[in-house]
């Protein structure tokens, strides 16, 4: 049986993904399937930098706005609503670009992900009560170091979610999470892949993000986040805490300047960045190209696709 052909396209936030699946799927007959963890919130539009309606009407996207600000959305409800989408563009004859800047996402639908054991709600709490104390999530990182350094050094010490899953599988199994995603060795091979990737210049992608923030503040950024702040969404939510909205809070909550803020936003989107590249840069099957070498691209998928 033959694999569903899919173009993937990968690379740093601003670096110009987006612009580029656009153009592929419009040449050659296309729709997109986004993977970027920001993007499936309603109502987060632009501190996510969600494609226009224009674009939406132009090129049908997939994996936007499909879950509530307040609602859990993994890796795995992102694999399974993701591939479903795979199924129906394929059926209608066209071809499938998944874009975006979310590793894990793209690592999930396209080589299977590790599923571990249910979830604990009672040890969930008190991991998430201890991460809540006067130490915060780096005591919780710390601990995590203990029983799991593979996983500890690949986590950023203020990613809540990921290091209390990674304790949580630990205390479960008596089995570090490493160990059982190494058994997993993420092995699928569900669809046949051209896996692109973009390389920018540091400096220019540095200059790219920095006018990409003050068009979002321009364009209403902080308008957007008072919003989602009235209609009930805590900042304290997963999504709340994205880029551009936890900065955003700080400053709608009298705690900071818009000035500062700004800068934040530049300056932890810049850090995101350089986490991206790490990430993707592990990948041993992306072919890189630069930002504007869209001849070389078109090259690529038309020998592909055939």
């Amino acid at each position: 049986m033959n694999k569903i052909k899919v173009v993937t396209i990968a690379g740093p936030t601003a670096s110009g993904k987006s612009i580029l699946a656009m153009e592929l799927a419009e040449r050659f007959n296309g729709e997109i399937v986004s993977a970027d963890s920001m993007q499936v919130y309603r109502y987060m539009d632009i501190g996510t930098a969600k494609p226009t309606k224009w674009q939406r009407e132009k090129i049908p996207h997939y994996m936007i706005d499909a879950a509530n600000p307040d609602e859990e959305f993994t890796a795995a409800r992102y694999r399974d609503e993701a591939s479903e989408a795979i199924n129906w563009i394929h059926e209608r004859g066209k071809n499938i670009f998944i874009v975006g800047g979310t590793g894990l996402y793209i690592k999930a639908l396209t080589k299977g992900l590790f599923k571990g054991p249910a979830s604990d709600v009672r040890l969930r709490n008190e991991f998430a009560m201890l991460g809540a104390g006067s130490e915060g999530t780096r005591h919780l990182h710390e601990r995590l170091k203990e029983v799991d350094t593979d996983a500890a050094s690949k986590i950023h010490p203020n990613n809540t979610a990921r290091i209390i899953r990674a304790l949580e599988v630990y205390y479960l199994t008596n089995k570090s999470i490493s160990i059982l995603q190494k058994e997993h060795n993420f092995s699928e091979e569900p669809y046949a892949l051209l896996k692109i990737g973009l390389s920018v210049d540091r400096k220019f992608l540095y200059k790219c993000i920095e006018d990409r923030v003050d068009s979002m503040v321009e364009a209403g950024l902080a308008e957007e986040v008072r919003r989602l702040l009235a209609m009930g969404y805590s900042p304290g939510l997963k999504a709340m805490c994205g880029l551009g909205y936890k900065e955003i809070v700080m400053y709608i909550q009298n705690r900071c300047s818009l000035e500062h803020a700004v800068i934040e936003i530049k300056k932890n989107t810049r850090r995101y960045a350089k986490r991206q590249m790490t990430w993707f840069k592990r990948e041993s099957d992306i072919k890189w190209l630069a930002y504007n070498e869209k001849e070389k691209a078109i090259s690529l998928v038309e020998g592909f696709l055939g």
